[in-house]
């Protein structure tokens, strides 16, 4: 009689094959690491990013991606439970052009294509997604937003299945509405679960509710589904890598950015002085 529980022969190779290709994502990793401003970030192109995404599905492992630009780097010193977020993350994108042209000056090979966001990676992840049939959670956004940006998206990539739901609830550990969202995504079982409430909120909230997650690949996007929906109108891409991208935003909503652009880089004068201590300039 056949041992039903032994592995076949194909799951075998497969295992094989998934064993030899461990130490050389390790060695990656490690190499794409770097410290800049005094926090651990990952240069990588936005196609490497998807690389990593597309192994932790396909393994079924947990991957938290987190990005880090001047804004974040504000918050990190004035917001309690921030850096638990950053410390827990696989991958930490440069959202920041001025910060790759920062990392050349403390000697680190920073190039254009490092910078890495939502709009750098969009059209190859919905590419597979469509193709590989992923389940896509998004959490965030105004009422009627994030469904108007689903139904854009799947008239254009059928093969991608996308639940939504409003970042309007009260996200407080424990409170009965965000039992109820970990109960929808956690019967969802996504692949991919989005969340864009804006920063710090959406990474405080994963943080805090990270154990009750399902096993995923974890994204902080902030107004990525704003753009699909065209609440927002996102800067044309030659903008952020020119280093931009901020102009544009700014002018269309100097209210809202005014301090986040022209205000919260100068306290970052410390973080960009020590490095160019370290690095002997």
């Amino acid at each position: 009689m056949l041992d039903t529980a032994a592995p076949s022969i194909l799951e075998q190779a497969r295992e094989r094959r998934a064993a030899k290709r461990r130490p050389f994502r390790r060695a990656r990793r490690t190499a794409e690491r770097i410290r800049l401003m005094g926090e651990a970030m990952d240069l990588v192109r936005p196609e490497e990013v998807m690389h990593h995404v597309e192994a932790a599905v396909s393994e079924r492992r947990r991957f938290l991606v987190a990005n880090h630009n001047l804004h974040s780097l504000y918050l990190l010193d004035r917001t309690p439970g921030l850096r638990a977020f950053y410390d827990k993350a696989d991958l930490i994108e440069v959202d920041s052009t001025p910060l790759i042209a920062f990392s050349r000056l403390t000697g680190v090979n920073g190039k254009g294509f490092h910078r890495c966001t939502y709009l750098d990676w969009r059209p190859h992840f919905w590419s597979v997604a469509n193709r590989l049939g992923w389940r896509v959670f998004y959490l965030g956004g105004a009422p009627g937003v994030a469904d108007e940006a689903a139904r854009r998206l799947k008239a254009q990539y059928p093969g991608a299945e996308i639940r939504c739901r409003n970042g309007y609830f009260d996200a407080k550990p424990g409170s009965a509405e965000n039992a109820v969202l970990l109960d929808q995504i956690t019967a969802f079982d996504p692949h991919i679960l989005f969340v864009g409430m804006g920063m710090p909120r959406q990474e405080l909230w994963i943080v805090e509710n990270l154990k009750a997650l399902p096993t995923c690949a974890i994204f902080s996007v902030g107004a990525a589904f704003d753009y699909e929906a065209g609440v927002q109108k996102a800067a044309p891409r030659w903008m952020g890598r020119l280093g931009l991208e901020w102009l544009f935003r700014l002018t269309a909503d100097p209210r809202r950015l005014f301090a986040r652009y022209c205000v919260e880089p100068w306290f970052l004068i410390p973080r960009a002085l020590s490095d160019l201590r370290a690095a002997g300039k």
